[in-house]
């Protein structure tokens, strides 16, 4: 019986020891991934409003669709720079509300936009990030980008909601992979003109 006993009990510290080795591991892989993923920037704001005051007539450096589920044109994605800071703006249209936001800016050199091995955007890295509250029907992004000029890709990604809910992408390139995603390029240095330069 006292032998019982002493095989029981060794089993059961072998059992505790192991799941405490486990979690350790666990707690150094989650510490591990969380020193991986990418910093998000802090130098931005971000307002939201159930207020639309842009609309898609209004002047803007570069204008492009919001694009729902592959097939609804909701509403628009403008372009704005003046001096240091860059506004980047959605707005939706109809009985479409914005539920969060994604916003990743690059100068448009490869490997620019945090992608899968299969060209898929990963919006949970993407720079900037927002989720709004019910209604929301535009969402500013202002950003000083310091003395950044010239060309830059925009991945402007959207979590809607209206007739259903849907994905959202600005129109633009397809990223290459096997999602219908997409990123628009504008040039700075044409903002600085009067006209609004066409958005590709």
């Amino acid at each position: 019986m006292k032998r019982i006993a002493k095989v029981y009990l060794l089993c059961l510290s072998i059992l505790v020891f192991g799941c405490n080795i486990e979690s350790v591991e666990q707690s150094k892989n989650q510490i591990s991934a969380k020193e991986e993923s990418p910093q998000k920037e802090q130098n931005f704001e971000l307002e939201e409003s159930s207020n639309s005051t842009n609309t898609s007539s209004d002047e803007h450096c570069y204008s492009v669709s919001l694009i729902a589920g592959q097939h609804y044109d909701i509403g628009n994605v403008t372009v704005d720079i003046d001096g240091n800071i860059l506004t980047i703006t959605y707005v939706t249209n109809g009985d479409w509300v914005l539920n969060a936001t994604h916003l990743h800016i690059t100068n448009c050199e490869e490997d620019g936009f945090p992608t899968t091995g299969a060209n898929n955007p990963k919006i949970g890295h993407f720079d900037y990030s927002g989720e709004h509250d019910n209604g929301t029907t535009e969402v500013i992004y202002t950003i000083d980008i310091g003395d950044i000029t010239g060309e830059l890709c925009f991945a402007a990604h959207a979590e809607v909601d209206g007739p259903s809910e849907e994905t959202a992408w600005a129109e633009g390139e397809d990223f290459g992979g096997n999602s219908w995603a997409m990123y628009f390029t504008a040039d700075l240095t044409d903002c600085d003109g009067g006209g609004t330069p066409p958005p590709f």
